[in-house]
Order: C-alpha cells, then structure tokens, then sequence
C-alpha cells in the first residue's frame, strides 16, 4: 500500500458506474468533455496529492503558522504545492473557459479534490477556500469586480476567505457589528471604510500568494448612525490585503488560533479598520450580503463534507493496511500454533465493516450532492440539493470523525502515538463538526427551514427517488429485504414531520439534532442500497472485482442491520417533543 489515501476504483465507481457522470456532457456547458478528459482529471489528482501534498502532512502539523511584524508566515512546502496545484490549472478547473477555466463538473472537481482532502486536509483548505471566493464574485460582481479580483483568484496567483464571524457573534450573524461607511464610488464599484473584528479566518494572511481577497459580512449604519438588525442588514464587501494601487489595506492580524487540527492552515483574528478604516467594495446591492454570501456558504458546507469524508476514508485504509500486517492473537477456540493478523478477528472485521460503511458512504453523500450541484438548472434537482446540503456537510463530519476514532483503536497503543498518521487524521477530523456551522446549527436549518418552512419540494423528489430505488431493490433476491426496511423507516420518518407540522412554536426545534441523526442515517441508507444495486449490476470478471463488489454489498447489509435501527431511537424524542433539555435549569449543571 504506497500511498493509502482512497481506492480508486471505487472513485471510478462513485463517478461513472453509479453517479453516471458521463450523462452530464449531454449538456451543452459540457460538451467538450469526454470520459477521458475526467479520467486524466483523476490520475492528475492523485498524482499531484501524493507528490506534492501528502510529503508535508506532518511537517505542517509540527510547524504551523507563526506571526511576526511582517505578517503570518506558513510553511513554505505548502506555498510549493498550491503553486503546483495552480500551474497544472486546479484552481480553474471548475470555470467555464470564457474565465480561464476548463468548464470541468463540480462533480469532477469535488472528487478531484477529495484526493488533496486526503493527502493533506490544511493545505486543501486554502484552494477549497479560494475557488468557493471567486466563484460567488463570478456569481455577484461587477464586471470590474471579476477581473480586478476573481481572474487572479481562478489563476491561483491570489487567495481567498471568507471573513463573516465576530468574536462577540461566532455563529450568530445577526450581531455581527462590522460597519461599513459610504467613501464614493470608482471603477470598482461603491466604496466603503469598514471597522470591526473578524474571527476564526482560515487563510486570513498568509505569505504565500501575491494578495488576499477578503469578502466581509458588515452592516452599513443608518442616518442616526445606528447599525441596522438582525441578518437583512448584511452588506457584502470585497476587502484585499493590497489594494489596487499596491498599498496595503487596512487589515491588521491581531493573532493566530492555534487549534488542534488543520495546523497548516492559518487561522487568524482580523482587525479592520485600526488605521482610520479597510477599503471594500460592495458586491451588488444593500442589504443582500448574507444572501450572496450561502452561495459560498453552501460550497464550503459540500467542501468540508468531502474533507471530513476523504480524513475517514484514509484513516479507513490506514486500519486495513494495519490490520493485514500485525498479527496478535489466535481465534476463539485455537489455544496453540502460530498467531493470526488481526484482520482474521471477528471483532477487527466488525470495525473495518463500520469504518467502510461510513467514510465510504460519507464520500458518495457529498459526490451524489456535487453532481446535483451540476443539475442546478433542473428545478426539483436544486430543491433536493438544498434539503441535502446540511446533511452533507454534518454527516460526513460526524461519521468521518467516528471512522478516525476507529482506526485508532484498530491501531491498539500504536494508533495513540504521533508515530502513525491516524493520530494526526483524528485531530484534524475533530474540527469538521464544529466547521461552517455546527451539528445543532445544521439541524435546525434541515428541520426548520428545509422542512417545516418549506414547501416540500425537496422532501418530495427525496422520497421519489427513495421509492424508486426501494422498488428497484424489491426486485432483486438478496437486497429485497433492505428495499422494504427503507420504506418503513422512511414513512416514519414522514409520521414523525407530519406530527411536528402540526405543533406550534419553536419547541419543534427543541430535538433538531436528533432528527438530523435519524434523517441523516435515513438517507445513508438509502444511497447505500442504491449503490448496491448498482455494484451488483456490474460484470465482475476478475477475482479483485468480485472482491469489490461483495464489499460493497456488505458494507450496505452492514448499514441497514447495525445502523439503520439507531434511526428509531433518535426519533422517539422528537414525536414526544421532549423536554428533558429545553427546561433543564442551567443551574443543575
């Protein structure tokens, strides 16, 4: 095992035999495209991960970023590596060529990047980070706006963040206190001097790109000079570390927040504004920031997903790689002769059954996510992607991290050690769950926004294509079972909205989380036996295929017996509208 990162066979699986991403290029955006193209597009991937982003894995984890009076300094193999990742046109990739891109597949790219999410989860951010930036400009901005601060970001000469919480905010931008007063208008747009303090900026300076583009969430004060309330008041800006005219902005690092994790990735506290105000431009109209601003948003939702999914999935193979090669113990039973590897134990299988059930199943969530993210224009197909888009980014975060924790107990006192990689895979996974909101945060977007304030658009193109795989699997002899156990857990799933539907007041949002674990899994499930189905549908001529494909079977037996059931217990609280947290007194703790 020379590099144990994913499986390519099963990324080739993923894109072409279940997602059929070549049906994509009857589209005229992808017309261009053949199989070939996103084949090289894979090789070029792994490739580049292996030579360039996983040699620094642990050297960044050991040096991270350091402040001095110049600015934050990074390791400089990762500056090496991003402009590699630029050179071969990475950053691009995802562009249509009227932009300097290659017109690729967000499908396409999301799997690309799963390989450097592997590799080396820090460095991967700053790209993942800056297409995400150049996208929403492309989206938003001004002709200006593109070219003076997209073109560079889409070439990967600059970087980009996205700068929307506040020390005194965190999660809750309707306190975001940032302010942004009028200063004229140029070429650029309407210009703007902001004053406040950003929080936990990934990338928020760095001395390895030309410049910085930052977009900032601020609030432009009233005539009585008072900022305005809640989140209708965001204004978007793009704010630069060196503005046009070469001069340095005014945006000051006040420090850096060393995390347990992602430590190549520089993660700053922001001061704008300590010199008489930072320079930005508005992107589009007053008041539509925080709008704009869930476009890339929801890209970095996907994005972590895949990251949290591409951590589990290596620290998946690295346990399989050390459970063929250390031999410990005999089986039950056999008292004398020579010890077995570990891999022959019942209790070991178990584990590495669980580990594949979910960091693979977390990869094809956000891969299945992405190729919706492609079919935009098709209307039931982005109303799904919006139901799908927390869970996307929460499960893989939560089970990816569960599949780390595995692989070091698979690893014994060895996994605990910073002498093998599944130490460090751990504590970088640790912070996906926190990343682009946290668990509660998603769930009461899922049940709140996406359900009960929706008009079920998306819920309804959910249980269409559940219904049709269920009837798929009803025809099959062995997965018959499984097609039947979907549907009821589905329809209590539905029992359990209809019952909420029907409540009043913010109560319904009491158990939010445990709902998203059940709907969470529910839809796991689901593409675990959609994939199945597929796998089974393959010619598996060669004994390494069989192998192959019974994994895949397995892995979804797997799911629906030692899974699935979980669902259950996690909706139980949710019909009775528990209250064993919401009036719990804070002084009993």
């Amino acid at each position: 095992m020379s590099h144990p990162l994913l499986v390519r066979r099963d990324i080739d699986f993923l894109l072409h035999d279940w997602l059929g991403i070549d049906a994509l290029f009857a589209r005229p955006r992808f017309a261009h495209l053949d199989r070939e193209t996103i084949d090289a597009l894979i090789d070029l991937s792994e490739q580049l991960a292996v030579d360039a982003f996983l040699p620094h894995y642990k050297e960044a984890d050991c040096h991270e970023p350091r402040l001095d009076a110049d600015g934050v300094h990074i390791l400089p193999a990762i500056g090496e590596a991003l402009a590699r990742y630029a050179e071969l046109g990475l950053f691009a990739a995802g562009f249509s060529p009227d932009l300097g891109g290659s017109g690729l597949p967000y499908l396409a790219c999301a799997a690309s990047f799963a390989w450097f999410a592997a590799a080396n989860i820090a460095t991967a951010a700053y790209p993942m980070l800056t297409v995400a930036n150049a996208r929403l400009i492309v989206t938003f901005g001004s002709a200006g706006q593109i070219e003076r601060f997209a073109l560079p970001q889409i070439e990967g000469r600059w970087f980009g963040t996205m700068c929307l919480s506040e020390p005194q905010a965190g999660s809750s931008l309707a306190d975001v206190r940032t302010r942004a007063v009028p200063d004229g208008e140029d070429a650029l747009g309407a210009r703007y001097r902001l004053c406040g303090n950003k929080m936990w900026i990934s990338g928020g300076d760095q001395d390895v790109s030309a410049n910085i583009v930052h977009l900032v969430l601020a609030k432009v004060p009233g005539a009585d000079g008072a900022l305005p309330e809640g989140t209708e008041g965001l204004s978007l800006f793009i704010v630069p570390k060196i503005l046009p005219d070469g001069s340095r902005n005014d945006v000051a690092v006040a420090g850096l927040n060393h995390k347990m994790g992602y430590r190549g990735t520089a993660n700053c506290l922001l001061n704008l504004g300590e010199g008489g105000g930072a320079t930005g431009w508005m992107i589009g109209q007053p008041g539509r920031g925080l709008h704009q601003m869930f476009l890339m948003m929801n890209e970095a939702r996907i994005g972590v997903g895949i990251g949290a999914a591409a951590l589990g999935y290596r620290g998946y193979r690295h346990a399989v790689g050390y459970a063929r090669e250390r031999v410990q113990g005999r089986p039950p039973g056999r008292r004398r002769g020579d010890p077995v590897a570990i891999i022959g134990h019942a209790d070991v299988k178990r584990m590495l059954l669980a580990q594949k059930a979910y960091a693979e199943g977390a990869l094809a969530l956000c891969l299945y996510c992405a190729k919706l993210v492609d079919l935009h224009d098709d209307a039931a197909s982005a109303a799904l992607l919006g139901l799908l888009t927390p869970v996307a980014k929460t499960w893989p975060s939560e089970y990816g991290l569960a599949a780390n924790d595995i692989a070091i107990q698979i690893h014994g006192g060895y996994g605990y050690t910073r002498d093998f990689d599944v130490e460090q895979l751990y504590r970088d996974n640790r912070l996906n769950p926190i990343h682009e909101g946290t668990t509660g945060i998603q769930a009461m977007d899922l049940l709140g926004r996406k359900i009960l304030r929706d008009d079920g658009a998306g819920l309804a193109e959910l249980r269409a294509r559940i219904a049709a795989t269920a009837a798929r699997a009803a025809a099959h002899p062995a997965l018959g079972g499984e097609g039947t156990a979907l549907e009821r857990q589905w329809s209590r799933i539905a029992d359990t909205i209809a019952a909420l539907r029907g409540r009043e007041g913010a109560a319904a949002l009491d158990n939010a989380t445990p709902f998203l674990w059940a709907f969470g899994h529910a839809v796991l499930a689901w593409l675990w036996l959609d994939q199945a189905l597929a796998a089974d549908a393959l010619p598996a001529h060669s004994e390494e295929e069989r192998h192959f494909v019974e994994g895949k079977l397995r892995a979804c037996r797997f799911f629906f017996e030692s899974e699935l059931p979980k669902a259950d217990a996690w909706l139980a609280p949710v019909v009775a509208m528990s209250d064993i947290a919401a009036d719990a007194s804070p002084d009993m703790f």
